[in-house]
């Protein structure tokens, strides 16, 4: 984004010039400006403060911090789901179901035997809850 040769409260003061009267042809030829920016100002700054004005500014400034900081963290969620994706898919192969990525394979925890699980002894069943 170009800089602006104005600071905030430089261009506070042109337009509270303009507001007391001053016509935007000479208040241009007065500090090397265009009408048109002016205006732009005007829309931009119109009724603020230089307080105001820094204020904006801060609050501008940790809004693209954030969205800086959100796009980065979604482009590293993106990247360990992709990679998550890719282990998960070599352990099927590995275990020999060959089933596509949207079909649901029985993949227990190491050294968990499924027998147990369906067992009469597992805590679970004891409890009623199966």
């Amino acid at each position: 984004m170009k800089h602006s040769r104005f600071s905030e409260e430089q261009i506070i003061g042109i337009l509270q010039e303009h507001e007391a009267g001053a016509t935007a042809t000479d208040l241009g030829r007065r500090h090397g400006i265009s009408r048109a920016a002016i205006y732009k100002w005007k829309a931009r700054y119109g009724g603020l403060e230089v307080s105001e004005a820094k204020r904006l500014k801060a609050l501008e400034d940790e809004n693209a911090r954030l969205k800086r900081l959100l796009a980065d963290t979604m482009l590293d969620n993106a990247a360990l789901k992709d990679l998550v994706g890719k282990n998960g898919d070599a352990r099927r192969e590995a275990r020999g179901c060959r089933a596509s990525a949207d079909t649901v394979c029985d993949e227990r925890a190491a050294g968990v035997p499924g027998a147990w699980l369906l067992s009469d002894d597992h805590p679970l069943r004891r409890a009623g809850a199966g």
